[in-house]
C-alpha cells in the first residue's frame, strides 16, 4: 500500500480518494483494503472509511468478503468484454448526440485532441496517448449532454480501468486505434450523427476483439 498520506474530510472525500487510487493502479485487483490502514493513510475516521467501502462496493470497484473485510474487485476478461459491449451501445448514442449538439468551440477542442493524439503516436508516447484517449471519450460524453449515459459510462470505466490500461500498452495498439479515434472526431465535426455512432461502435468493437490479447490484470 502507498505510504502517501492525504487528509480527507467526510465519507465522500474517502470515496473519491480510494476510487482514484484504484483507477491509478495504486490499489490493484484483489488487494485487501484494511480499514485501519486507510484511516491512517487518508486521515479519516474508521466510520467514514467503512461507509466509503460500502459505497464503492455498490459501484463495483470493491468487494466485501465475509470475515475477511474488503478488497479491490478483480474484473474477469469475460466481464471486461461485457462492459465494453455495453459501452459500445451507450457511447455510440453519446457520439450521435455530440454530432447533433456540438458547438463550434466543442469542435475545435475535438480537433485539437485529434492533433495531439497524432503527435503522441508519432513520438511513441503511449502514456500520453492513453490520457488523450480518456479525454476524447470524456469530451464526447460531455458534448453529447447525456447525463444518465455519462454516469453509467463513468461507473463502467472505473470497473474496467485495469483492462483499458493494459490494452493501451499493447504493442501496436495505438496505431490501430488512432484512425478509429480520428474517424469519430471527423464524423462529429461533420455533424453526421449516424456516421459518428457507427464510428464509435466500430472502435469499441475493435476493443472487444483485442481484449483477449491482454487477458486479466496481474494480481499482487
Amino acid at each position: 500500500m502507498s505510504t502517501v498520506t492525504t487528509t480527507a474530510g467526510g465519507t465522500e472525500d474517502v470515496v473519491d480518494l480510494v476510487r482514484t487510487a484504484i483507477h491509478d493502479g495504486e490499489f490493484v485487483p484483489n488487494q485487501r483494503l484494511v480499514e485501519a490502514d486507510l484511516s491512517v493513510q487518508f486521515g479519516a475516521s474508521r466510520a467514514a472509511v467503512r461507509t466509503a467501502l460500502v459505497q464503492l462496493a455498490a459501484e463495483g470497484l470493491v468487494e466485501r468478503v465475509q470475515n475477511r473485510g474488503a478488497r479491490v474487485r478483480a474484473v474477469s476478461l469475460a466481464e471486461a468484454i461485457e462492459i465494453s459491449e455495453v459501452r459500445m451501445v451507450v457511447e455510440g448514442l453519446c457520439a450521435a448526440k455530440a454530432a447533433e449538439r456540438a458547438t463550434d468551440d466543442d469542435l475545435e477542442v475535438l480537433r485539437e485532441i485529434g492533433e495531439d493524439m497524432q503527435g503522441a503516436v508519432g513520438r511513441g508516447d503511449v502514456f500520453g496517448y492513453s490520457e488523450l484517449n480518456r479525454r476524447l471519450h470524456a469530451t464526447v460524453r460531455a458534448v453529447g449532454g447525456q447525463k444518465v449515459a455519462g454516469d453509467v459510462l463513468e461507473r463502467l470505466r472505473g470497473q474496467n480501468v485495469r483492462h483499458q490500461f493494459r490494452l493501451a500498452l499493447l504493442p501496436g495498439r495505438a496505431s490501430v486505434s488512432l484512425p478509429q479515434h480520428l474517424e469519430i472526431i471527423g464524423a462529429i465535426r461533420a455533424r453526421d450523427a449516424e456516421r459518428a455512432e457507427a464510428a464509435m461502435r466500430a472502435h469499441l468493437a475493435s476493443v472487444i476483439e483485442t481484449l483477449p490479447q491482454v487477458g486479466s490484470p496481474p494480481v499482487r
